[in-house]
């Protein structure tokens, strides 16, 4: 029984360290976009994963919601936050 508890306790841990990034496909031929800051109107985008803005999962719905018009199609990334 405890060997099932402590699964489980990693299980959670593991699912509280994934972050999300929001990528947006802009259409046509160019690079996918990543959203990097969200405290400005529009969201600042970076074509380098690197610098791209992990996120909560809330927090990256909210912006995949906001992104959405006809021209972009936003779609949440996880990834394994390290730190």
């Amino acid at each position: 029984m405890t060997s099932s508890i402590n699964h489980n306790a990693v299980i959670l841990e593991s699912m509280a360290n994934i972050k999300f990034v929001v990528r947006v496909n802009q259409g046509g031929t160019r690079a996918p976009a990543y959203v990097q800051r969200i405290d400005r109107t529009p969201f600042q985008m970076t074509t380098n994963r690197k610098l791209a803005l992990m996120m909560g999962k809330f927090a990256a719905e909210d912006a995949a919601k906001s992104l959405q018009n006809s021209r972009c199609t936003p779609e949440l990334l996880p990834v394994q936050d390290i730190a």
